[in-house]
């Protein structure tokens, strides 16, 4: 039966979800409060309103299909739920409209995309039908109708997708790590870990659930999971996936094994992305060569604690995928010292106060960019020298200048980028561009 069908939110979610329904044959109504916005990918079939509030003609409709990110209270939807019109995520339509063999989902504060990206690549070595969808960039709806019973799905979900699909089901879940985050929207630590409960709550005893043991909330949250839960660790464990002097080691129904890869991208929290990545695809039933091969090639995501190059002697490194203060303090981490930290943008409503030991400790200057400038400066008073930049350029300039042979230069925000930026992309695509033009 075809329908009517609303979307609410048009950016690439929105977008992808619309063109399904239309390619279904629905007939499809698209509504976005921005004024201006790219619409080029659109199906012109879309019946589109931009600017001002939702109107009242998506109530016309028997399907909603809510952008993530849209706060579930607002009063179309409010209006919606009381005339009992279907209300769908982007996800939860796209599956609708999908075959597949498993579905590997991954969520956490930090590390989805670098754990799915990597997690994608060791299925796809043994299995070509393999495809990787979700917050890492590519909706489920663009790819929805070209899966079959023998696709692999691996997805990178958010808070947002995850808080819009009470009903999701995954038949392998990846729980990284639980910090504050977006607490502008979910408002409570409470609402925002219950989001990414969503990932493993209606798995059965047959599914898995892969979690990070040396986070105590994921910890404490795997209790309640009914499926068969594997543990990953920085440490020894008795029984799970652990790291140990340079190897992995599983060690899963009496099974021990171990492999020695190499290691390509930098930090203890890689190092994590990595058991988490081993543990998933072993269960996955994936070969131990196959999962070593890969995860020696790889070379992680852009954006990401990325190198960019080095100039007299000081390092450069884009870490513009740092929008919460749980990132910048695992970049720190992976440095010893002698920092020059470019940060801020558009506050997400969590304090700053968590950085201010590292960046005594470690930071020679801080650069300040953003809205979020003066609060990230009260946080953090008296841990370093702070420097107030009128751009991300200024910024740049500033601590190229501070900075001496040995040193390096870190962009890692701590903050979103939407205060100047369409994106962490476009910010981190910038920076790199500022670097290379640098002493030329």
């Amino acid at each position: 039966m075809k329908n009517n069908i609303s979307v609410l939110g048009l950016g690439k979610s929105g977008i992808s979800a619309a063109n399904l329904a239309v390619k279904l044959g629905n007939s499809v109504f698209a509504s976005d409060v921005g004024k201006t916005k790219k619409l080029e990918n659109l199906n012109k079939k879309v019946s589109v309103e931009l600017g001002g509030c939702h109107s009242d003609k998506i109530l016309s409709s028997n399907i909603i299909i809510k952008s993530p990110g849209l706060c579930p209270d607002i009063s179309i939807l409010k209006k919606a739920q009381s005339k009992k019109i279907q209300i769908l995520s982007e996800l939860s339509f796209a599956l609708l409209n999908s075959k597949y063999r498993k579905i590997i989902a991954v969520t956490g504060t930090n590390g989805k995309t670098t754990t799915a990206d990597l997690i994608s690549k060791i299925i796809k070595s043994e299995h070509k039908n393999s495809i990787v969808v979700g917050n890492i960039g590519i909706p489920l709806s663009d790819k929805a109708l070209k899966t079959t019973k023998d696709t692999y799905i691996t997805m990178e979900l958010s808070s947002y997708q995850l808080e819009d699909s009470p009903n999701f089901k995954a038949n392998i879940s990846v729980l990284l790590n639980i910090t504050p985050d977006h607490l502008n929207h979910h408002k409570t630590m409470r609402a925002y870990i219950k989001s990414k409960q969503n990932i493993f709550v209606n798995q059965t005893k047959n599914d898995f659930l892969v979690v990070n043991y040396d986070d105590k909330i994921c910890a404490n949250l795997a209790k309640k999971a009914k499926s068969r839960v594997i543990f990953f660790s920085k440490k020894p464990l008795k029984s799970g996936v652990f790291y140990n002097d340079g190897k992995i080691v599983i060690q899963i129904d009496k099974k021990h094994f171990q492999i020695e890869p190499r290691i390509n991208i930098v930090g203890m929290h890689n190092i994590e992305n990595i058991l988490a990545s081993f543990a998933a695809t072993y269960v996955a039933g994936i070969h131990l060569k196959s999962i070593e091969k890969i995860i020696s090639k790889y070379k992680g995501v852009p954006h990401r604690i990325e190198f960019v190059k080095a100039i007299n002697g000081v390092s450069y490194y884009n870490d513009s995928k740092a929008t919460n203060v749980d990132s910048t303090r695992v970049a720190l981490e992976s440095f010893d010292k002698n920092i020059n930290l470019i940060m801020g943008g558009q506050d997400k409503g969590v304090p700053y106060t968590p950085l201010k030991q590292l960046i005594k400790k470690k930071v020679k200057a801080v650069f300040l960019i953003g809205e979020a400038s003066n609060k990230i400066k009260k946080d953090l008073r008296g841990a370093s020298t702070f420097f107030d930049s009128k751009s991300l350029e200024q910024a740049l300039r500033q601590a190229y200048m501070n900075s001496k042979d040995g040193d390096i230069v870190l962009f890692s925000p701590a903050c979103a980028s939407f205060d100047s930026f369409t994106n962490f992309e476009e910010r981190g695509n910038i920076f790199k561009s500022l670097v290379n033009k640098l002493g030329k």
